[in-house]
């Protein structure tokens, strides 16, 4: 038995802290590597993932998807589970540039959560539908007017089919540079 002396004593300075950082997922994979992730106790996992509803052949479908596709978000402590992390299933790497590893600040995590509406699943419902007449009211198309094609709702975007030099052309735009026309009634 050791004296009580020789114990070594972490001061609070000392004493690892677990912190924020970016993971890479396999493909598609995002919720496996967060399911997998959470069966660790000493890992924290956010993965914020969208409901949106999609135009298909069948109809109108419901489909959930990454925020962040390929991405997704752990707090653990470094030295203890880094390697851990980076063998669990669906994890293709962590986000390193160089040597660097960079941590993801808490706060960065807050207002992500706050958008989140404190939940990972959000469900995404748009104004704006296929098919609809747009205008364009910022950017260098502002002023002219087109059909949205496809909603990239991961990606804020909309794909809008406009005229341009005698031609029609498909344009990805940010949800926010778009303004649906109201119906004029005759």
């Amino acid at each position: 038995m050791r004296p009580e002396s020789s114990i070594p004593t972490l001061l609070p300075a000392e004493i690892p802290e677990a912190k924020w950082y970016c993971l890479r997922a396999q493909p598609k994979h995002e919720h496996i590597a967060a399911a997998r992730l959470r069966q660790c106790e000493e890992i924290q996992v956010f993965c914020p993932r969208v409901r949106i509803q999609r135009s298909t052949r069948r109809g109108l479908v419901w489909f959930t998807e990454a925020l962040f596709p390929n991405y997704l978000f752990a707090r653990f402590e470094w030295v203890q589970s880094h390697a851990l992390v980076r063998s669990c299933q669906g994890v293709s790497g962590i986000v390193r540039f160089g040597d660097h590893v960079p941590e993801v600040p808490a706060g960065t995590l807050d207002d992500l959560r706050a958008y989140m509406e404190d939940a990972e699943l959000k469900t995404v419902s748009f104004n704006i539908d296929e098919g609809d007449d747009v205008e364009i009211v910022e950017g260098p198309f502002r002023g002219q007017n087109g059909v949205v094609k496809q909603l990239l709702p991961a990606r804020e975007r909309v794909k809008v089919l406009l005229e341009v030099l005698g031609g029609a052309t498909e344009v990805d735009l940010c949800l926010t540079s778009v303004f649906k026309e109201a119906a004029v009634l005759v």
